[in-house]
């Protein structure tokens, strides 16, 4: 049975131990929520796609349609910031409404205008024409790890391939030199795997992240030739240093862990149904196709990662969800398998319109990075193709382990073997 197989048998059962006490259901107190959480979402939505649950102890608004979430992502009435929240919001040290981490006071949890202007701080960063001129360095960087493992005929996609490629790119754009990118991926897997039980390193993460990026700054700061990154051109801009470094953290989060989770899921999506792979052997510029459907089928976020705050009564879908600080859940991976918007949404089909899929978000906190992470993810999975003839799992399928996150959704793990194809020649 493959993954895909385990993820379609799984049945919604709560057992009464895991109610809360006013028989709400703790989404994250279910196993099936981290390794195989589309049945679990698709009964919920089924049940009523604006519904309560508890999500890592608060009470929620879960929100599972797909029309339902892009509505609720462009209105106006939800707020993005935590301090608006209700008593539930502000007591969960994971919404970070009340602690004073400088790295989690940035735009994903703000609202007009403060969002609008920090976003146009950055937004030339990430347009079509900077990044059609990445490509070039991010191929060289696929080419250079890619050439460490083929002599082997096996690696780990995750470890050996996923992170590395876009933690080299994100840090090259932001200009964090090669010695501080480890302490960089540790920090921001800290944030991204916190749940509800695991706060403690939380604190001491954060504070290491501001020292390593205060310190970073001050020598951007310093040089007498200038820094030409992004970390360089913000420090030159009308913001303040605070702001500088937590857009620093969210570039760095949203740029490495949802692009190597892209990477890492799609291999294995194509890996588990071969032929869908063969077919993109064959013809090679369906990728951009392929690409959307692995988003759509099998996103990097399950969840938006920011609760959304009502301000005030609102309508969302067929309920009226009270004002006061409630918490708003927008959940991406039930949208992108809503049966009203995507036929056969379990089904994996690289030839399908996918177009519509929430695997970036909608609205004004739509990810600015979707382009380069797509870029990444079209130019990694086009190499792993050409140079790695025969690419089959090296574990069976039931080993295969999923990140602990409440939002993120990405393998732990993927090794694999293949056959070396030299450059230049055909698989």
């Amino acid at each position: 049975m493959n993954s895909e197989q385990a993820d379609n048998a799984v049945t919604f059962r709560m057992p009464p131990e895991r109610m809360a006490p006013d028989g709400v259901t703790d989404l994250m107190e279910q196993k099936n929520y981290v390794n195989a959480p589309y049945p679990l979402l698709a009964q919920l939505r089924a049940e009523g796609p604006v519904r309560r649950v508890m999500f890592a102890g608060v009470p929620v608004w879960l929100v599972t349609r797909h029309e339902d979430i892009r509505a609720a992502s462009k209105d106006p009435q939800l707020s993005n910031d935590p301090r608006r929240g209700n008593r539930a919001v502000q007591s969960a040290p994971w919404a970070f409404a009340t602690e004073t981490y400088t790295v989690t006071r940035n735009m994903l949890r703000c609202d007009p205008p403060d969002h609008t202007r920090l976003r146009a701080l950055v937004a030339g960063e990430f347009t079509p024409g900077r990044i059609e001129a990445l490509r070039p360095r991010i191929q060289e960087i696929t080419n250079d790890l890619i050439s460490r493992f083929l002599p082997l005929g096996r690696f780990d996609v995750i470890t050996d391939f996923a992170k590395r490629l876009p933690l080299t790119v994100i840090s090259e754009v932001l200009g964090v030199p090669a010695e501080g990118r480890d302490t960089f991926a540790r920090l921001a897997g800290v944030y991204v795997e916190m749940s509800e039980g695991d706060l403690s390193r939380m604190p001491h993460a954060a504070s290491e992240m501001r020292d390593y990026l205060s310190g970073l700054l001050r020598a951007k700061r310093e040089s007498p030739t200038g820094s030409d990154d992004l970390l360089g051109r913000l420090l030159e801009a009308d913001i303040q240093e605070d702001e500088v470094i937590s857009m620093s953290f969210l570039l760095m989060v949203a740029g490495f862990e949802t692009t190597a989770n892209l990477i890492g899921s799609g291999v294995l999506a194509l890996l588990e149904h071969p032929g869908q792979l063969d077919m993109l052997r064959r013809d090679p510029h369906l990728m951009g196709q392929a690409i959307d459907e692995i988003l759509r089928y099998n996103g990097p976020i399950k969840m938006a990662p920011v609760l959304r705050i009502t301000t005030c009564d609102m309508q969302i879908g067929d309920v009226t969800v009270p004002g006061g600080g409630e918490a708003v859940l927008l959940s991406y991976g039930a949208g992108n398998r809503d049966p009203d918007r995507f036929a056969e949404p379990d089904r994996f089909d690289i030839l399908r319109d996918s177009r519509g899929h929430l695997a970036f978000g909608h609205g004004i906190h739509h990810c600015l990075g979707a382009p380069l992470g797509k870029a990444e993810g079209t130019i990694a999975l086009l190499a792993l193709l050409e140079r790695c003839d025969e690419l089959a799992l090296a574990v069976d399928p039931s080993e295969l382990t999923w990140g602990h996150s409440r939002f993120m959704r990405g393998l732990t793990s993927l090794p694999v073997t293949f056959r070396p194809v030299p450059r230049g020649t055909t698989p």
